[in-house]
């Protein structure tokens, strides 16, 4: 996953979430994701078959950060619990590649 040049994250555990009519949304492990990118938002969300949700702006160098980039569930329904501790990211802010 990469913001411009950037790679923010690396995994080959990402899970993916499909639900209703979005488009599939890609949770990646907390510890693939670089820490020092994130920023803290003061934005939250609430879905009724997740949970509640927090989210993350993304810090790349000096540019303005890409507010409310990604989002995480720290405490997701028992449906979706696989993806407590996972974060997802807007693929309109940050370019998702696939590989096998």
């Amino acid at each position: 996953m990469r913001v411009g040049d950037v790679v923010v994250a690396d995994t080959r555990d990402a899970l993916v979430l499909r639900e209703a009519s979005y488009p599939a949304a890609y949770y990646l492990p907390a510890a693939a994701v670089d820490a020092g990118v994130l920023r803290s938002s003061d934005t939250t969300t609430y879905c009724p078959y997740k949970g509640d949700a927090t989210y993350r702006s993304l810090q790349i160098g000096v540019a303005a950060p890409l507010q409310d980039a990604a989002w995480v569930y720290e405490d997701p329904n028992d449906a979706v619990i696989s993806i407590r501790g996972h974060l997802a990211f807007y693929p309109d802010k940050v370019s998702i590649t696939l590989e096998d």
